[in-house]
């Protein structure tokens, strides 16, 4: 079976409208971007222009080059035809791990009624324009720990926990640095990252990227799959590392928010770990 790479952005990624199609291909990297800038149609469907003007984020995916045709049928793109409405072409894709060449379909001609989404994240967009009543949220590292939310004055937010919960694929590592050291980050390396998942009213979403400093370019908001009790949750946001750096032990008063959050809530072979890894990062 000959396979291609392909970068998706839109109705494509996972959960979205057009997912079926790509469901059962690999997915090399669920936090991928190319340079460029993404654009709401205003018809339910994002469209994107590869330029060195800005980023858009989407997933790297491994497809069965038999699949093409399907996909070229979805884009109303025809090889060789003298007038389509996007275009397939290759592009360098940018990964956690990796730089990979891929295809993806980018718009043809600039359309003025289209609108600009700055984010660069059709996910994101969506969940800033409907501003849902619930959003369920994963917090890993210090977002764990309650006394945080109490000295904000957002208990509130935060009162009605799920439960404990596994992200796949993840290891959390301190890979944002501060002037009195790192800050916890999740990095897509094939870990496992244990955290609490939460539903938050969209209030609490407001706090957290203000927290994250998600104005600031610091922590991205992305959305991720996780289990807890039993069950698997969809798209449920989190936040990481725009620019990782290399890995730098946290301050102690950092720490102890962490091991606050943790202690008694996620496993204790996961608190353990947490333990050893900060005691490791603090002797270096």
């Amino acid at each position: 079976m000959e396979t291609i790479k392909l970068f998706v952005y839109g109705t494509l990624r996972r959960h979205e409208s057009n997912y079926k199609l790509v469901e059962e291909t690999e997915c090399l990297a669920e936090q991928a971007w190319v340079y460029g800038e993404l654009f709401d149609t205003n018809n339910g469907y994002p469209t994107a222009i590869l330029n060195e003007k800005g980023k858009v984020y989407g997933e790297l995916l491994e497809i069965n080059k038999n699949l093409l045709p399907t996909l070229d049928q979805l884009e109303d793109y025809i090889p060789g035809r003298k007038k389509n409405l996007y275009k397939r072409t290759e592009t360098a894709v940018y990964t956690d791990a990796r730089k990979a060449t891929a295809l993806i379909y980018v718009n043809v001609e600039d359309d003025h009624e289209m609108s600009k989404i700055n984010d660069g994240d059709w996910k994101l967009h969506q969940l800033i324009c409907d501003q849902p009543k619930e959003v369920f949220y994963f917090a890993y590292g210090s977002c764990m720990d309650n006394e945080r939310f109490r000295l904000a004055g957002v208990e509130n937010y935060f009162s009605h926990l799920v439960g404990a919960a596994v992200l796949e694929r993840y290891s959390m590592k301190y890979l944002f640095r501060v002037s009195d050291g790192g800050r916890a980050d999740i990095i897509e390396d094939g870990g496992v990252t244990e955290g609490l998942l939460y539903s938050i009213p969209y209030e609490g979403v407001e706090y957290l990227f203000k927290r994250e400093g998600f104005y600031g370019g610091w922590y991205r908001p992305t959305f991720v799959d996780v289990s807890a009790n039993g069950q698997v949750y969809k798209d449920v946001l989190t936040f990481h590392v725009y620019n990782k750096m290399a890995e730098i032990a946290p301050p102690d008063h950092y720490s102890t928010e962490i091991l606050r959050g943790a202690k008694g809530r996620l496993s204790e072979g996961y608190y353990q770990k947490l333990k050893d890894e900060l005691h490791r990062l603090s002797s270096l």
